[in-house]
């Protein structure tokens, strides 16, 4: 339609919209309307809404539109819109783009990978105009978005009141509930997106140092390791992540005929969600230590240039590797794995508790586990273990100390050790595992070396101590007779 040309007022006769029809975005709309939904669809370069429709127009009632106002007009009242646009300065942006459209209770979905802050203030910024504004989090990738994904929506209840039985409709079941769950108000549901994109940064580093520890130590294939990821995904480690970990360590290279994992640069990009996750966590005083390990190891990944000056001149010093009991060092390998791993979902769910303090959330964490069983990328058996820790005790003070958890971890403790001693022994590099065992270790000693950081703060900075035997805040005249003067 040109812009100058006079059209007829489409009829409202869409459930539901969605802005911005690349792949994610066009798989959504497509997922809803295998739901028996009627989509309206509208792309800032209307082409490629002429090309979703075109080419999956059979799927579903789709109602396509050339600009924005149509797009608005044909939705029914109050008017649902999905935005599935670049987070940042795009969303803003198509935020304005609808706002002289709508009426007082339409509502605005951010699908996207948005800060929470910014759907904070979006939220209040809509509110102010008797709208509603929902922040979403929305994870399986492009075939999750079209076949069921795992969906963590924000905002007010009257919004999910509206909203949520579609999302719950199109979302992946597991047992037959449904992956999506109303997270909590304001920027809660892209909170707990971006945790849950934490985890799984230091999911993936375990998997990648699980991989290196093997293939050093064994000397095995790539294709051989393939055969050990594919038994433990037979295990308690069934995952999503450890299935296609079997499935890429097994393709070969139609090129070079090489493994497809040799042929690959060794350098890990990120989008910013692990960077916020650690970001966050350091705000709200949280130890994210796995999380933020792997974070910065796909940082390190990329200092080409200064691995490579690190290699030509650093010494390694480290012992050849000769393992003696092959079965013996996979267990060892795959109990350190579960053991890395139950801290890192342990320290996610701790952020979000402390958030939801900060905020006022009142999120579930039971619920965040349970959605997280389907659809998404960290979607586990293991899962279902957490979920059930939730049930046990709603208000669990820390996973890992979970009975259950507490008893494998305790079980799986010597071969962690081992794994992580042996690692620094060989030169492999190990962050996520090693700072997963410190951070256990530091839980459980009884004393920690905070005490001797407090003594060097007071010296210095006159920033006042405490003691264990008697209450009060307390500071010594380093400079002067050493007397302590009690303050409050």
């Amino acid at each position: 339609m040109s812009a100058g040309r006079s059209e007829p007022s489409p009829v409202a006769t869409a459930d539901i919209g969605v802005v911005g029809m690349a792949v994610m975005g066009s798989n959504l709309a497509r997922n809803l309307a295998h739901h028996g939904y009627t989509v309206a669809v509208y792309n800032r370069t209307r082409a490629r809404t002429e090309e979703v429709v075109r080419d999956h127009g059979g799927e579903g009632r789709f109602v396509p539109a050339a600009d924005v106002g149509s797009f608005v007009e044909s939705l029914k009242r109050p008017r649902r819109i999905i935005l599935m646009v670049k987070a940042g300065a795009a969303t803003d942006a198509t935020i304005q783009s609808v706002l002289p459209h709508l009426e007082a209770g339409d509502i605005v979905m951010d699908g996207g990978n948005s800060h929470f802050l910014d759907t904070i203030r979006r939220e209040g910024e809509l509110s102010a105009r008797g709208l509603h504004f929902v922040g979403s989090g929305i994870s399986g990738g492009e075939e999750g978005a079209l076949t069921g994904p795992s969906i963590m929506p924000g905002g007010t209840a009257e919004a999910y009141a509206s909203l949520g039985p579609m999302l719950e409709t199109i979302s992946a079941h597991v047992d037959g509930v449904p992956c999506c769950t109303h997270v909590g108000p304001d920027g809660a549901g892209h909170f707990v997106k971006m945790v849950h994109n934490g985890i799984e940064y230091a999911d993936m580093q375990l998997i990648g140092e699980s991989y290196d520890l093997l293939r050093r130590g064994l000397g095995a294939s790539p294709a051989e390791l393939a055969d050990v990821f594919a038994q433990w995904n037979a295990g308690d480690l069934e995952s999503f992540l450890i299935e296609i970990t079997a499935e890429v360590l097994r393709h070969v290279d139609a090129g070079t005929g090489r493994p497809f994992v040799d042929v690959v640069l060794d350098r890990a990009g990120q989008k910013g969600t692990g960077k916020w996750t650690v970001q966050t966590a350091l705000d709200l005083g949280v130890p994210v230590t796995g999380i933020a390990e792997a974070t910065f190891a796909r940082a390190l990944s990329s200092q080409s240039t200064q691995r490579e000056v690190a290699r030509e001149v650093l010494p390694r010093d480290a012992e050849p590797w000769d393992v003696t009991d092959r079965d013996a060092f996979v267990t060892d390998v795959r109990q350190a794995l579960y053991a890395s791993k139950v801290v890192a979902y342990s320290q996610g769910f701790d952020e979000i508790a402390a958030a939801s303090a900060e905020h006022g959330w009142d999120i579930d964490r039971g619920a965040m586990a349970r959605i997280w069983r389907g659809g998404c990328i960290i979607r586990a058996q293991f899962l279902n273990r957490i979920t059930e820790a939730y049930e046990r005790d709603p208000g669990l003070t820390l996973l890992l100390a979970d009975p259950y958890f507490a008893d494998i971890v305790g079980r799986g403790l010597s071969a962690w050790r081992r794994v992580v001693a042996q690692a620094a022994l060989h030169g492999v590099p190990t962050p996520a595992f090693a700072s997963s065992l410190a951070y256990y270790d530091g839980l459980v000693t009884e004393r920690s070396t905070a005490a001797l950081i407090q003594g060097q703060r007071d010296l210095f900075g006159a920033h006042t101590y405490q003691r264990v035997d008697r209450p009060g805040v307390f500071h010594t005249l380093w400079t002067g007779d050493r007397t302590e003067i009690e303050l409050a």
